[in-house]
């Protein structure tokens, strides 16, 4: 499964790529129809310290799984997207398994 990281107007560190990979990659281990993942990071223009955005989106066949979560890092970004993102895995799975 390809995961796509877009960081938009910045270049994001190597470590922050691994650390989306990995969380990305357990995540859609519990799907087995993931096609793949999309990461859009963004800084949001407001003088507030939370102004880090990070979009999830998870392409599935048929239906895609997508969250947004807005925090102070874009690694507790990310980790509030996923968590957001393992119930509508678990709602997904529940769906299909009837």
């Amino acid at each position: 499964m390809k995961v796509t990281i877009n960081a938009v107007h910045f270049k994001a560190d190597s470590k922050l790529e691994e650390f989306i990979t990995n969380k990305i990659e357990k995540l859609c281990g519990k799907l087995d129809d993931a096609i793949g993942a999309e990461v859009n990071l963004k800084l949001d223009n407001t003088d507030t310290p939370e102004n880090k955005i990070a979009d999830v989106r998870i392409m599935l066949k048929g239906n895609d799984l997508y969250s947004s979560k807005q925090c102070k890092t874009f690694e507790e970004a990310v980790d509030k997207a996923v968590d957001a993102l393992k119930n509508q895995v678990e709602k997904h799975k529940n769906r299909f398994d009837k």
